[in-house]
């Protein structure tokens, strides 16, 4: 993901690191502030029927989300770990340094704009990026399975957009308002979410969480 983050043009300030574990001292050991947190988990049968009727809930009942919230739908198979990045650094950008020549500054430039659907429309055209997910899907990372694999893992970014938790994930139809958080607050708010993916599947292990954290 360091190579990746490189590649598209983003100065190292802001790293990817392993959450080693949910407990509070395996926490500690994540360096603040943290702006975003990628959950890698398998899709299963018990995954998809809570995502069904979340997706029916929140339609009847409604929620609040803020139209600051960059949010694209993913229609690249395999492209969710690409998709967890974009979310996680669009809602950051104004903490990012970019290169001036940037691909992904230029492609979250020219997006703002843009509906979800027509985000994902242009990621689809967008050689800069979808270059750099494919080589660096064959340098053997697990992050980024080659293009046409069939894999049952997928990545969703949880970030703190306005005081709120927010899910985003481009298989669902929007974001998913998970509460209030702060910048104290926000790795412990973002675990306790990933926590309920990992209970709603309690035989699965295929968990892993990753923090974007100041260098």
């Amino acid at each position: 993901i360091f190579q990746f983050l490189k590649q598209l043009g983003i100065h190292p300030d802001w790293q990817f690191v392993d959450v080693y574990g949910m407990e509070p001292e395996l926490l500690s050991m994540v360096p603040r502030p943290v702006c975003a947190v990628l959950l890698l988990f398998p899709i299963t049968e018990k995954y998809e029927t809570f995502r069904t009727e979340e997706e029916e809930r929140i339609k009847a009942k409604g929620q609040d989300v803020k139209s600051s919230v960059y949010f694209m739908k993913q229609t690249i198979n395999n492209a969710c770990g690409t998709i967890g990045l974009i979310h996680a650094i669009a809602n950051n950008r104004d903490k990012m340094n970019f290169e001036t020549n940037s691909s992904l500054k230029k492609f979250l430039e020219d997006s703002l704009s843009m509906t979800p659907e027509e985000r994902a429309k242009y990621l689809e055209t967008y050689e800069a990026i979808r270059v750099t997910h494919e080589s660096s899907a064959h340098e053997g990372q697990t992050e980024a399975p080659s293009i046409d694999e069939k894999v049952d893992l997928h990545f969703i970014a949880l970030v703190n957009v306005g005081g709120h938790l927010y899910e985003l994930d481009g298989r669902k139809p929007f974001p998913i308002n998970h509460g209030e958080t702060n910048d104290d607050s926000f790795l412990e708010d973002a675990i306790e979410v990933c926590k309920k993916f990992m209970e709603r599947d309690p035989e699965e292990l295929r968990f892993n969480a990753i923090a974007l954290s100041a260098a």
